[in-house]
């Protein structure tokens, strides 16, 4: 039951039903109640699994032959409500979309208020031929009251059936899914910050173990190619200066240094300085060739960290060992990505990848494909490493 756009027929027919007119025959509200208290207090354990639940409990209060979710969500095309925890006549069309604007769900939305629907497959085309739906029953969802969501609903077999007692249930059953959805995103963003804190804690620790020996190289390096201590001075003064900007980059979004380096040459240009090679005045160890990139604010921090961990790594025991050895940054637009190749030539031949994968490797591999949700590969080639690294374009944009 796949979702086709098409434009909107006169479908006033499907709800010329006024729901409070009908009579309300007594029922067991203790029941109900004592259903629903149950329900709550079993959402603060799993608010996450809880929709199933409701969904069971929106059939067996209503007496309805099947029952479902639909959750709104955005397509390339156009919005789509997808199905969800369907029970009953309904269940195989489990994962269906039907469209925003073009059904039952839409216009419940739209009225922000209970709505019956009926005979809905005599209107909307997307539903398959052979199912008799006489009545739907609808109501809104949403998160926090003010976040529209989807919908809850429930189906009868016969017209007739459903009264506005039925519609106040399920609008309960309803706020109890949107505090139940809200619980569990508020638990999923909890859980996501837990792990990029200990992250971020594991990656200053790695950083400060690092930083010795980084300094130590700028000091050997810089040694060889100054003659007197007022030129070393000047020279370790800018590389520290450098370094320092660099590692600023890959702190919290507090950085002072991080809005200033939105150009994505720029900010390579400030990660890679402390570890230009100083053993031929004016030569440099680096090359950047793309066209201009800008990155929002959060990624600026994902990106430093990256090309900060490669050159380290080249400095500390790749092409940047020696006084010749040189990385190539190139990058350019693919489509909807960004595609960076890091192409190191050094003077030591590589006859192997390292037997096992450090810290600031997995740092590299879980920014690139968490953060970003792009790809890295690794060539281990004779005359040097080369990283591949496609990132989406949206995601540089944060």
């Amino acid at each position: 039951m796949e979702a086709v756009k098409v434009p909107t027929p006169d479908v006033s027919a499907v709800y010329t039903v006024d729901l409070s007119e009908r009579p309300v025959p007594r029922g067991d509200a203790a029941q109900e109640k004592a259903a629903l208290l149950q329900l709550a207090g079993r959402m603060h354990d799993a608010p996450g699994e809880m929709l199933p639940k409701f969904v069971e409990l929106a059939m067996e209060l209503t007496g309805a032959i099947s029952a479902g979710v639909s959750l709104l969500e955005q397509t390339e095309s156009f919005p789509v409500f997808r199905w969800h925890n369907l029970k009953g006549i309904l269940s195989p069309f489990n994962g269906a979309t039907t469209p925003r604007d073009y059904s039952p769900c839409g216009i419940t939305l739209d009225r922000s208020a209970p709505t019956l629907a009926i005979h809905p497959e005599r209107v909307y085309d997307w539903i398959p031929a052979g199912l008799s739906l006489p009545e739907v029953l609808l109501v809104p969802l949403y998160i926090g009251r003010t976040e529209p969501l989807g919908t809850l609903w429930v189906v009868a077999n016969r017209i007739g059936y459903f009264h506005c007692g039925h519609g106040a249930t399920l609008q309960e059953l309803a706020d109890f899914i949107g505090i139940a959805l809200k619980m569990a995103r508020s638990e999923r963003e909890l859980q996501q910050a837990l792990v990029q804190q200990e992250l971020l804690t594991r990656e200053m620790s790695h950083r400060l173990k690092n930083l010795f020996a980084i300094v130590d190289g700028i000091i050997r390096i810089s040694a060889r190619s100054t003659d007197s201590k007022d030129d070393l001075v000047a020279l370790l003064s800018g590389r520290l200066h450098a370094l320092a900007a660099a590692h600023s980059l890959v702190k919290p979004s507090f950085s002072d240094v991080q809005g200033a380096a939105s150009n994505l040459a720029d900010l390579m240009g400030i990660v890679i300085a402390p570890h230009e090679p100083a053993a031929i005045p004016g030569k440099s160890g680096f090359s950047l060739e793309g066209p201009t990139i800008l990155c929002g604010e959060q990624s600026v921090n994902g990106l430093a960290l990256v090309f900060h961990e490669l050159a380290t790594n080249a400095a500390k025991y790749g092409a940047l060992c020696g006084d010749n050895g040189r990385v190539d940054i190139v990058w350019q637009i693919n489509g909807d990505d960004l595609s960076i190749t890091w192409n190191e030539e050094g003077e030591r031949e590589i006859s192997s990848p390292p037997a096992s994968k450090g810290f600031g490797s997995t740092l590299v591999e879980q920014t690139v494909i968490r953060q970003f949700g792009g790809t890295l590969n690794y060539d281990w080639r004779p005359t040097g490493l080369s990283v591949n690294i496609i990132l989406p374009l949206s995601r540089l944009a944060q």
